[in-house]
């Protein structure tokens, strides 16, 4: 019979911990959070000290009743619970629950499932660690008290089912800024001048841009400019070569991943939502059963820190130099951060590099297998040489011009050799003439002025806010996938091929947020309460006061928006369409399930209908109907025939009006780093670059 009884949060994460301990543990699952604030209401008692009301979660009841059975049939408790502030959360939840004695009642934490790890950590078991629990306990009264005192408002003032929160509107403030930035932008047009050269009976071409005019910058706002100066180049004279000027370039290695670069470039290459990729990771986190033995895979999933273990820094230097040879490993030292961070855990890395991902492959899905790749390439990179280039700058005089060109080639790759984490890479070869030397002269061979014009500010992807949200302190990796997928829910914003947009609806509601609650929607206050909360973590403040100093400033604001906020209409697109049940025109609304009609005679009238998004000028390939954009029940984008009833095209990837000049069969669009046309013929394979 067990003398021990073990508690974490998942049955996964119990599977692979009850492996490692023996028959004296029994391992058990909470299901994460046993305890809560109700739902129903506010839950905080302001007048008593901010006193939290918890409550046993509902549908919890019976799964805490046999957790307390547990609890008296073992010696010893042991709460496993994850190494951060809610893992803490949970373990303190959970003792004071099931009324856990605090002389047999241990925490245990670990930042990797392995069994010597694991082991170790039951070595070195300890006390709660009330610091953790109270800087949780403030972060969750605060996001209490600042979501259920401005969603009333907003019930009142906008609409029902609308909600705030204390870091979710400092990030919609931050998505409607841009749109304010781009709606602002007023276009510019500019003209460059361009020209290749040649030697006389030298091989190759070289392309150069003129630069200067004179002294000054060569700035040319004007099509009309552009010639007179294309004219007036022709006819300067002799071309030569003033300088060549060549060097050296390196390009550090990446850092290992924290939780927020790895959610960035999952999805910039993956193409994975922050949400998917924690969930993934999760897994990976918990145990996979590799060659029949369950193991977590990579390092905790949640951290700040880019620091590594000694173990681990020299378990991939001997990789690195047994496979690729002593000069790709990197330096000794890696820079870090400059700005504070959480250094309670490592970076997110492999657990054993033996579990090399092609070796075990087969024992992951394909989504587990691509983020595990990601991360496990991530590490050995980041423990390699920097990338080195050539480089060269070659600038060309004639009369009052001056033409420059310059480039690099990878001489040594390094890192690049395992890892390629950015559009950085696409480093393009310089083509020079062949012998080209200072003093020569060459000729024109072609000159012409392109046109272009300034552009707008990019609006936010997912990877680009996150990274924003972190470089400004708001919020901390846990927070960013929660956020996204709240603003998506609330119909705050939506999102188009990785780019996001905010919709009315957001631009509505954060301009009364920001009208009240400006210190809600500021994004440096919203940061300095994380350092708050740091320094309670710290036990440098108690988190009592915290709140306190926050709810002074912040109770008024409520009272005033209460009392002077007119009601806010919401911009709506009213349609063409007539509703079949009372004869009002339409109104295109976004639902949680996509876009959908409803009568704008709401609320007396609720009649709803279907809508219906097709590509234009494509046809469906096997009967010529329309093509209809569908989104699945898992929210993923799907194309199928108009004509469904009678034709049984379907597709997963979006079909574009183009035949494959190969075979015949429709193309279809794949995105990645760049679109590309795809024949979907899989025996067929052809493909080519998207048009611009």
């Amino acid at each position: 019979m067990a003398k021990n009884l073990v508690i974490v949060e998942s049955p996964a994460k119990a599977k692979t911990i009850q492996k490692f301990l023996g028959s004296t543990y029994k391992v058990i699952a909470s299901n994460g959070h046993i305890r809560d604030l109700p739902k129903s209401e506010l839950g905080i008692d302001i007048k008593n000290g901010f006193e939290p009301k918890y409550i046993t979660i509902r549908g919890k009841g019976e799964l805490v009743g046999n957790l307390k059975k547990e609890t008296k049939k073992v010696d010893r408790v042991y709460l496993a619970t994850d190494p951060d502030r809610e893992g803490e959360a949970i373990s303190w939840h959970l003792m004071n629950t099931l009324g856990l004695d605090k002389s047999n009642t241990r925490r245990v934490t670990f930042n990797e499932i392995t069994k010597d790890t694991v082991k170790n950590a039951f070595r070195n078991a300890r006390d709660i660690d009330e610091n953790l629990v109270d800087a949780q306990q403030a972060r969750r009264v605060l996001d209490r008290i600042v979501g259920y005192e401005i969603s009333p408002v907003l019930w009142k003032k906008v609409r029902r089912g609308l909600s705030a929160g204390r870091v979710q509107s400092a990030a919609l403030k931050l998505l409607c800024d841009r749109e304010s930035e781009i709606a602002d932008f007023v276009q510019e047009e500019y003209w460059s001048v361009e020209a290749d050269f040649v030697k006389d009976k030298a091989r190759g071409t070289l392309h150069a841009k003129l630069t200067k005019i004179g002294a000054a910058k060569a700035e040319i706002p004007t099509g009309t400019e552009a010639e007179d100066l294309i004219t007036r180049i022709r006819n300067c004279g002799p071309i030569t070569v003033k300088e060549i000027r060549t060097g050296k370039r390196s390009r550090k290695a990446p850092l290992p991943f924290t939780t927020s670069t790895l959610q960035q470039e999952a999805s910039r290459y993956l193409g994975f939502t922050p949400a998917r990729t924690m969930q993934v990771a999760q897994q990976l986190y918990e145990g996979i059963s590799v060659n029949g033995t369950s193991q977590g895979l990579i390092t905790y999933l949640r951290t700040d820190s880019t620091r590594i273990s000694e173990e681990a820094d020299k378990a991939a230097r001997d990789l690195i130099i047994a496979r690729y040879g002593k000069e790709y490993e990197g330096p000794r030292t890696q820079a870090v951060s400059a700005r504070r961070i959480q250094d309670a855990h490592e970076a997110i890395r492999p657990t054993s590099l033996n579990n090399a991902p092609d070796v075990i492959a087969a024992d992951l899905t394909k989504e587990q297998y691509r983020l595990y790749k990601l991360i496990y390439d991530r590490f050995v990179a980041s423990r390699m040489a920097a990338a080195v280039y050539d480089t060269m700058q070659i600038t060309l005089t004639g009369g009052e011009f001056e033409f420059t060109a310059a480039g690099s080639t990878l001489d040594f790759p390094g890192f690049l050799t395992v890892y390629k984490d950015s559009a950085e890479d696409k480093e393009e070869k310089f083509h020079t003439i062949q012998g080209l030397a200072e003093g020569d002269t060459v000729v024109i061979r072609d000159i012409e002025g392109h046109q272009h014009f300034t552009q707008p500010p990019a609006r936010y992807t997912e990877a680009s806010l996150i990274r924003t949200l972190e470089e400004n302190g708001v919020g901390r990796p846990s927070t960013y996938a929660p956020i996204l997928t709240t603003l998506l829910t609330r119909a705050y914003i939506t999102k188009e091929k990785k780019v996001i947009y905010v919709t009315d609806l957001g631009m509505t509601v954060n301009q009364m947020i920001g009208s009240y609650f400006k210190d809600i929607v500021d994004i440096g206050f919203t940061a300095e309460m994380e350092k708050q909360l740091d320094r309670v973590e710290e036990g440098e403040v108690q988190w009592r006061k915290v709140i306190g100093d926050f709810y002074s400033g912040f109770e008024p604001h409520v009272q005033k928006a209460q009392t002077e906020l007119e009601k806010v209409e919401v911009p709506v697109q009213l349609t063409d369409k007539i509703c079949d049940k009372c004869g009002r025109r339409m109104i295109l609304r976004n639902g949680r399930f996509g876009k959908f009609y409803g009568c704008s005679g709401f609320p007396e009238c609720r009649n709803t209908v279907p809508y219906h998004e097709y590509l234009n000028g494509v046809q469906c390939p096997l009967c010529g109907s329309q093509i209809e954009v569908c989104i699945s029940q898992k929210k993923r984008t799907y194309y199928r025939c108009a004509d469904s009833q009678k034709c049984s095209f379907i597709s997963w990837d979006k079909p574009v009006a183009r035949k494959c000049p190969r075979c015949g069969s429709y193309m279809v669009e794949k995105t990645g780093r760049a679109t590309r046309y795809c024949c979907s013929s899989k025996e067929c394979g052809y493909s080519e670059k998207a048009e611009s």
